[in-house]
């Protein structure tokens, strides 16, 4: 299982739309928006789980696609780094 970061998402993307975006192209095993833990306002961006076999296939297909007006960017997640 691999994780591919999602950016440049539009503020009213659902998790629901999100995986829909992918979902013609490989399977979706989890997707998640990540959320302002003040507002609960979506902060752009966030995540979808695939197999590790789909990660080129995936980005490949969605990188760079429009998705509510807006030009998303897909990669490979990167390990959070530790905060201090």
């Amino acid at each position: 299982m691999k994780t591919l970061y999602v950016g440049n998402l539009p503020w009213s993307t659902t998790s629901e739309e999100l995986s829909a975006a992918f979902s013609p192209f490989v399977e979706v095993k989890s997707c998640r928006i990540i959320t302002d833990r003040d507002t609960g306002r979506s902060r752009g961006f966030g995540f979808v789980e695939v197999d590790e076999a789909d990660v080129e296939k995936a980005i490949e297909a969605v990188n760079g696609t429009m998705l509510g007006g807006r030009q998303i960017i897909v990669n490979e997640a990167r390990p959070r780094q530790p905060r201090f």
